[in-house]
């Protein structure tokens, strides 16, 4: 019988010696059991596929990833940002704003005055790939400054595992998903803060499809061998077959499209698509005793008391995270959309040889939670920005975008 978890459940938890928070879960396919669903590919189009042993099951059991931590993660974060921008929950954030410097509508040429040519709007440190340790906010300014020459960018280089207060106060997502800050002013030797939190869905029983067919069908038919000329504005024209410049349809999209071969294809019959399962398996594993290693001194000293509590915020944000991005199914890609067993219940990993206990939890209960929390500590002295702090591009960075976007719509244009 699942428990009702409470913010004092959770202090009593990171107090003591308790391992973990921990949730599996099975889902199907939407579309229900058999339906297929289309793992990530990587490199060579393939799939990442492995025999895994399983409880109760004599021989390995054919698995195939697919979502995977570092994926799972940025689900999260996301859905932290979405709870942020709907008001729901207040989180420290560091954010650069290109407004100024996104155009105005007129996409036809690029802008007179060297500014971008597509919208990129605000990036924050939930977005960045690297968090608060991401090239995109090292090379912005706040005030004028390069962020990192700043008093706040500057708290960075102090941060470690037994100084935790500045990564708190700005991006507290960093000590719970992981940082590594490599391109920072000490380089290889800039801190690392390890996940604590880590996710992954693997299906279970994995059987690989091939579908045959061969070719998305041009309902007008065209044909190769009509010959067309490309222009310089992106225009075409018919072109004569003996023309030097002379290419197929298929240039400017036009004429029926194959579907790609896999690596191992000896036929034109059939292709990678996607993998029947058993099952989705997803475990989530929070860490305690990863936090605990964290310690967060207020003016040079250390306390227990104010220990516990960061370290119980960021407990509850990690509930908060995984809750909020997976309550209600997981839409990974097309095709590959999710559906639960049953509601999320987390376990205690508590005591050695023991049972864990069980807690139900639901995402407006963990939002609770998370703030909870946060008052707690703030009443203890510890820091929580409210309002974001805001960074500029810095003129190299804004230049370096716009001339990506502008070779990118070329490369587009000659495709």
């Amino acid at each position: 019988m699942a428990e009702q978890l409470s913010f004092e459940k959770i202090r009593q938890a990171v107090a003591g010696n308790a391992a973990a928070f921990r949730c599996r879960r099975r889902h199907q396919p939407a579309g229900g059991e058999g339906d297929k669903v289309f793992p990530p590919t990587f490199a060579g189009a393939v799939y990442a596929i492995e025999q895994r042993r399983l409880p109760g099951r004599e021989a390995p059991v054919t698995c195939v990833l697919l979502d995977s931590v570092q994926s799972q993660a940025n689900r999260m974060e996301l859905a932290l940002q979405d709870a942020v921008d709907d008001g729901r929950i207040t989180l420290p954030l560091v954010k650069v704003d290109f407004s100024k410097h996104d155009p105005g509508g007129d996409l036809e040429s690029d802008p007179k005055d060297g500014g971008l040519i597509e919208a990129v709007g605000t990036i924050t440190s939930l977005q960045a790939p690297h968090r608060l340790a991401d090239a995109i906010l090292r090379d912005s300014e706040l005030d004028g400054q390069p962020f990192r020459h700043s008093e706040i960018g500057k708290a960075l280089n102090t941060v470690s595992l037994a100084n935790a207060t500045h990564l708190f106060e700005l991006c507290p997502t960093a000590l719970l998903f992981g940082m590594w800050d490599s391109t920072g002013p000490k380089g290889g030797l800039g801190p690392k803060f390890e996940r604590a939190v880590v996710s992954e869905i693997v299906g279970i029983g994995a059987e690989v499809g091939d579908l045959l067919r061969g070719v998305r069908r041009d309902p007008l038919e065209i044909r190769a061998a009509v010959k067309v000329q490309k222009r310089a504005d992106g225009s075409w024209t018919i072109a004569d077959p003996q023309a030097s410049d002379a290419v197929a349809p298929s240039e400017i999209n036009h004429s029926s499209v194959p579907y790609p071969k896999r690596r191992d294809q000896k036929s034109d019959d059939n292709y990678y698509a996607g993998v029947t399962i058993e099952y989705a398996e997803q475990t989530i594993t929070l860490s305690l005793i990863c936090l605990r290693r964290l310690r967060f001194p207020l003016n040079g000293t250390t306390a227990n008391q104010t220990d516990s509590l960061a370290r119980s915020v960021l407990v509850a944000l990690g509930l908060c995270a995984a809750t909020l991005a997976f309550e209600s199914g997981v839409g990974l890609r097309s095709r590959s959309l999710l559906w639960p067993d049953g509601p999320m219940v987390w376990e205690l990993l508590e005591r050695p040889g023991q049972p864990p206990r069980a807690f139900e939890l639901t995402a407006k209960r963990a939002v609770s939670l998370l703030n909870e929390a946060i008052e707690a500590a703030r009443k203890a002295g510890l820091p929580w920005r409210e309002d974001p702090v805001t960074l500029q591009p810095s003129a190299e960075l804004v230049e370096l975008v716009r001339r990506s976007q502008n070779l990118a719509r070329q490369e587009g244009a000659g495709e």
